[in-house]
């Protein structure tokens, strides 16, 4: 089996470092946070500048979290810069590596098969990397950190853990090395794909280091986690075998659509309805647009966070499958009032279009309007061409006119955030 080379390439602070690029001012010495003063002090901060982790202060901290006595900068999101800038650093990586060989992780990070371009460019891997580095650095003021590793899975944890103690931010692993350096490294947290569950349900075993799960039974970690446990397993002793070929040929059994939003604050139980058909509405645009169909929707509803309630959840099944939002629209409003409790207030709403097919494939069952919904299906598609031609604004529903309703808001956002337009 041929030994490969990869590269994870992760663009620090990543949000925080482009709203300071923006201003003229270093990601490394200036105090700046990406949050949305708007939302009051409880939200999230979506970046912090490494100035600032210096500090001891948390990336994904509250502004109320952050001391009185530092002082900072407050970037409003601009979703949209950031892509950008995202796809100008992509572009860079094509110059050295082709598009087959790049894995996108996020919008901030990247793994790249350079297996074959070390002879090509008579580079170490680690040359490659700092030339890539220097490269993005040069170009767009944007500093980044690089693990290296002789599989996916090393090179994540060479960028995670080795990476932030290297002086020139490079961390490398191979198997060998990963057993000698990081076997007895805690918390278990720190590795990709184990969280703080999964940590603590090994605790209770005795099981704290990479080490530990090498070391214990198999059999036992199989009863413990199912077939979870071959992944752990293999992790533990620094193996994984896909490759980014195998990520891009992966084409999955069933495909979804999702959507989902936090509410700016508690919601009545009708407010919360339009919400649902708000969402429910732009969804049966997407598949429209993408000329899918779904007989199923489930959705998920949250309650206020004050009420510490399990959120509601629930599945609706339709006779055929449709994209026709005359059909969903009330199919899901009907689960709604039907899982959601009326008297507790609702913050958190997801909705998923399961087992979504191609258009081509649906059928009209005996006892459709198949005309009502040929018309249903031609003004969606209007809809749909007005959008695109005059913006999203251009053509709306009485509903998302109503004083609760969030459609217009989320048509400037991106990812729940703003995209700076």
């Amino acid at each position: 089996m041929e030994t490969k080379t990869y590269l994870c390439i992760d663009l620090k602070s990543f949000y925080a470092s482009v709203e300071c690029v923006e201003r003229g001012l270093d990601p490394m010495t200036t105090n700046l946070v990406v949050a949305d003063p708007e939302r009051q002090g409880n939200t999230i901060c979506l970046a912090i500048t490494p100035s600032m982790k210096a500090l001891g202060i948390k990336n994904r901290c509250r502004l109320f979290d952050i001391p009185d006595e530092v002082e900072y900068q407050i970037a409003s999101p601009r979703m949209q810069l950031y892509i950008d800038y995202s796809a100008h650093i992509y572009s860079i990586y094509l110059q050295y590596v082709a598009k087959e060989d790049i894995h996108v992780y996020s919008i901030d990070e990247c793994f790249l098969d350079i297996t074959e371009y070390l002879t090509l460019y008579n580079m170490s891997a680690k040359q490659l990397g700092q030339t890539i580095m220097t490269h993005i650095l040069t170009e767009l003021g944007i500093r980044a950190t690089c693990g290296i590793g002789t599989n996916l899975y090393l090179t994540k944890i060479a960028l995670d853990i080795t990476a932030k103690h290297a002086e020139d931010f490079i961390g490398v692993l191979d198997e060998e090395t990963y057993r000698a350096t990081l076997w007895n490294h805690k918390p278990l947290t720190d590795f990709w794909r184990i969280g703080k569950g999964t940590a603590n349900r090994l605790a209770t075993y005795g099981i704290y280091t990479m080490r530990d799960i090498a070391e214990t039974d198999e059999d036992f970690l199989y009863n413990l986690f199912g077939i979870d446990a071959e992944l752990l397993i293999d992790h533990a002793w620094g193996r994984e075998p896909t490759t980014i070929a195998d990520i891009k040929a992966y084409k999955p059994q069933s495909s979804s659509l999702t959507s989902g939003q936090v509410l700016m604050r508690d919601y009545e139980f009708e407010e919360g309805k339009l919400i649902v058909k708000e969402m429910m509405d732009l969804l049966c645009l997407d598949l429209v647009e993408q000329k899918l169909t779904t007989r199923s929707v489930t959705l998920h509803v949250g309650y206020s966070h004050a009420l510490h309630k399990k959120a509601a959840n629930g599945t609706t099944s339709l006779s055929e499958d449709t994209s026709a939002d005359r059909l969903l629209i009330p199919a899901v409003t009907k689960l709604y009032e039907e899982i959601v409790e009326p008297d507790c207030p609702i913050r958190r709403i997801n909705l998923t279009v399961n087992r979504v097919i191609p258009e081509e494939y649906h059928q009209y069952s005996f006892f459709s309007d198949a005309e009502e919904l040929e018309k249903n299906r031609k003004m969606q598609e209007t809809m749909l061409a007005i959008k695109k031609k005059f913006g999203k604004d251009a053509i709306l529903k009485g509903m998302n006119l109503q004083d609760a309703a969030t459609t217009r808001i989320r048509n400037h956002q991106i990812g729940g955030h703003k995209s700076g337009e």
